[in-house]
């Protein structure tokens, strides 16, 4: 098929990928403008989906909006059989939507209606649900609230949302390349509006760690938010991330009190004990490196 690829970040990157390797004709790739990055942040950083395109061979659009009458003329002029999009980051206008010969397909990273917006994969950790998925979806104006071509489910366990995300990103990819085997024959399940769930953008004020709330949803709290923006806690006036944790047994006088040599901390109901963490500026480590170069005696409450 005749196809453009719309995304961005990395988890977009092995859809491009995938349908290249099925043979597909990817005509026009689209993907947010390169941003600061770098050492200091004044070299312009292209997203992974564009470098990979450019790698691949293929053409590279950035428009900053899709707006304008000129820009989705240069899209309609492509004359796609699809377009597909994953974690693309720009609103479709409905006459981007309605370009293609069967329209815009969209890899969305949970088990639709619930989790429809920015932040599917870290909520359904946060929430703890014990399953997740990525949803193929023929897109409309509305956010995520297309029909539904396909799914495929993936369970969460003890995950955390950078590893989740590579998970379904592949898992996304292989979906996406049978779907269009089959597209002439999938039948569109429309999506059940009175079960959907909304899952917010990550707001780094969310990030600090709560002691108070139970160990389960403490731990849930540091899985969903690893590895970006981290879920922190203060120890004499540093923040310190903590990106992988575990539930463990044990009460203190008070929730955020530290109950041993292996950094073991009270919450509100039970206790955990970080396995990874993150010093600002410092490279992430296990707690036993971690404590090597930062004590933290019992008896310590953090805040």
């Amino acid at each position: 098929m005749r196809i453009i690829f719309m995304g961005t970040p990395e988890f977009a990157v092995p859809t491009l990928q995938a349908l290249v390797d099925a043979a597909h004709e990817v005509v026009c790739v689209y993907t947010q403008p390169p941003r600061p990055g770098g050492r200091r942040g004044r070299e312009l950083t292209p997203s992974p989906v564009q470098s990979r395109a450019e790698d691949l061979g293929i053409e590279v659009r950035h428009p900053t909006s899709l707006k304008s009458a000129e820009e989705q003329a240069r899209f309609a002029d492509l004359e796609a059989d699809v377009a597909i999009v994953a974690a693309y980051g720009l609103i479709l206008p409905q006459a981007v939507l309605d370009a293609p010969k069967h329209g815009c397909l969209n890899v969305h990273a949970s088990i639709l209606p619930k989790w429809r917006g920015a932040a599917p994969i870290h909520r359904a950790i946060m929430a703890g649900d014990p399953v997740t998925g990525v949803t193929i979806m023929q897109m409309e104006a509305g956010l995520d609230t297309g029909p539904m071509l396909a799914f495929a489910r993936t369970p969460v366990e003890d995950k955390t949302t950078g590893e989740l995300t590579e998970e379904l990103a592949e898992i996304g990819a292989q979906l996406m390349v049978g779907t269009l085997i089959d597209l002439a024959a999938l039948h569109p399940l429309e999506q059940d509006d009175d079960k959907a769930t909304y899952a917010a953008k990550i707001d780094k004020s969310e990030a600090r760690i709560d002691w108070s709330r139970p160990a389960d949803e403490v731990v849930r709290h540091i899985h969903g938010l690893s590895p970006f923006p981290g879920a922190w806690f203060e120890l004499d006036g540093e923040r310190v991330k903590v990106l992988r944790a575990e539930r463990v047994e044990g009460a203190g006088a008070a929730p955020g009190e530290v109950l041993d040599e292996r950094m073991t901390i009270t919450c509100g109901e039970g206790a955990i004990r970080p396995l990874k963490l993150q010093r600002a500026g410092k490279p992430r480590m296990d707690t036993e490196t971690f404590l090597r170069g930062r004590a933290v005696s019992a008896g310590t409450v953090l805040p």
